[in-house]
């Protein structure tokens, strides 16, 4: 397996700064199984799995996206994070009122900042539509409902099984009638209501983006793109099951509100609109194959970010040589770039460079400011494999920021764990390990090393509460 390729959901085969394939996402954010959306949901299972990424460039490029919208939202206190799932799908969805998930499916097709921000729009106005919490609400209140349909079914069922007569098995027919019709009454509601849903966060989308003075055109793009997948013919299709409202209709309201916005002609900003295909540059090099990227970004493309693209590819196609050269050509144009000098720091780390790593590691954390917690990360991982004790207090402290700043970072916990152990402070290395465990939704074992860490943590002490919040987390019947 290649140091650069995207693998399974636990699966971490770059550095914990760079494109990384993240831990599966704690179950608590994604207890209900219904997710609200573009797309229909993923079942329970996927979304107890997700395969989730992280890197520093894409993260940010995304808060600045939805900062703006956030803020007229009344969102900007509560702390939502943009999450990034890594499927060529083109979908997003909200599964609780503190994340957001979009695929890099949509983030590859998307060709402008606006149409990624349309998305965002969309899905805060189901965040602030509070329209989770009523789905659920509509769904326990149609358990009940759905349980006294299954019971007065099954009731019937039995009585026409009793009888031999042809009236009994008419008795027998109506409980399977009434199983099943009602059932489909049931979900025919929720999925009314769904549809009533999407057309308030269109609405709400539409009304965030002119309070912030930007187009609505991206999100009139996205859904006509969203609409073209509807192979089924629009006689053939039943209305009243759809999980969203019929294409047509919803485009052809779309079209016209958007088209009334005295912002339908706004532009995004040219450097935002170079981050955004950077960023699409960087999702190639990785996710696709080199092929493809070559395709994509062939070499007579000379731009910035077909030349991001292809180094990585470069990379992943094993030229590892080729990549690096390729990569500080990239420097010399753009010196003041951390994410080309994270680039190359990664590459020589992951072809067992460490101590060569470090320097440009280093740079790239210093370019993005000090403060980028994946970063952070990254450097502390190279600093402890470079084996010199000298800087384990210097990895440390740098450890101990970035889960401040990011607090479900397992990798960090685990570094943590590893330096603690080797300065013999072991119930501080039980408990990060402990914590590590426990972002992974390994709870079990989160439980096991907080037990052992409390006995020799100072009772009352931050840490030993730490270690008493996982003893005493309840854990999921799932888990």
């Amino acid at each position: 397996m290649k140091a650069c390729e995207i693998r399974g959901e636990d699966d971490i085969t770059m550095h914990p700064g760079l494109f990384q394939t993240a831990k599966r996402l704690t179950r608590a954010a994604l207890t209900l199984g219904v997710a609200i959306g573009l797309t229909q949901a993923p079942t329970p299972a996927d979304a107890q799995g997700l395969p989730l990424i992280r890197d520093t460039e894409i993260e940010t490029l995304l808060k600045d996206y939805a900062r703006p919208i956030f803020k007229v939202a009344g969102l900007s206190a509560q702390n939502i994070t943009m999450r990034i799932v890594n499927h060529e799908s083109f979908n997003a969805f909200v599964a609780d009122g503190h994340n957001v998930f979009i695929n890099t499916g949509a983030l590859q097709v998307a060709k402008t900042p606006n149409e990624v921000i349309g998305v965002i729009a969309h899905e805060t106005g189901h965040i602030t539509g509070g329209h989770l919490a009523a789905l659920r609400a509509r769904i326990a209140r149609d358990q009940t409902k759905a349980l006294l349909v299954s019971v007065l079914g099954i009731g019937a069922m039995i009585a026409g099984a009793t009888s031999k007569s042809e009236s009994g098995r008419e008795v027998g027919g109506l409980g399977q009638g009434v199983m099943f019709g009602g059932n489909e009454v049931i979900a025919r509601g929720i999925l009314s209501e769904r549809r009533s849903q999407e057309a308030a966060a269109d609405q709400a989308g539409l009304n965030f983006l002119a309070a912030t003075r930007q187009s609505g055109l991206g999100m009139q793009i996205t859904f006509e793109r969203f609409a073209q997948q509807e192979y089924i013919s629009e006689k053939q299709m039943d209305p009243f099951v759809r999980s969203h409202p019929v294409a047509a209709t919803r485009i052809a309201q779309l079209r016209e509100k958007v088209a009334r916005s005295p912002y339908v002609n706004q532009k995004d900003d040219p450097a935002l609109q170079l981050r955004h295909d950077m960023m699409r540059a960087k999702l190639s090099g990785f996710t696709e194959r080199p092929q493809t990227v070559a395709n994509t970004y062939p070499s007579s493309d000379r731009s910035l970010p077909a030349r991001y693209a292809r180094a990585i590819a470069a990379n992943c196609s094993g030229k590892c040589d080729t990549a690096i050269g390729q990569i500080d050509a990239l420097i010399a144009e753009a010196p003041n770039n951390p994410y080309f000098q994270e680039l190359k720091g990664d590459l020589l780390y992951s072809s067992g460079k460490i101590r060569d790593s470090i320097p440009s590691l280093r740079k790239a954390l210093q370019l993005a400011g000090g403060d980028a917690p994946l970063m952070q990360v990254t450097l502390a991982q190279a600093l402890l494999a470079s084996q010199d004790a000298g800087v384990l207090d210097e990895a440390l402290a740098m450890l101990r920021k970035a889960t401040i700043a990011d607090d479900e970072n397992s990798q960090a916990f685990h570094l943590m764990a590893t330096i603690y152990y080797k300065k013999n402070l072991q119930p501080q290395a039980t408990l990060a390990a402990a914590q590590g465990y426990f972002n992974e939704g390994r709870y079990k074992e989160a439980k096991t090393f907080a037990k052992r860490a409390q006995v020799g943590l100072r009772q009352g002490t931050p840490e030993w509460l730490k270690s008493e919040d996982i003893i005493t987390f309840k854990i999921p019947q799932d888990g």
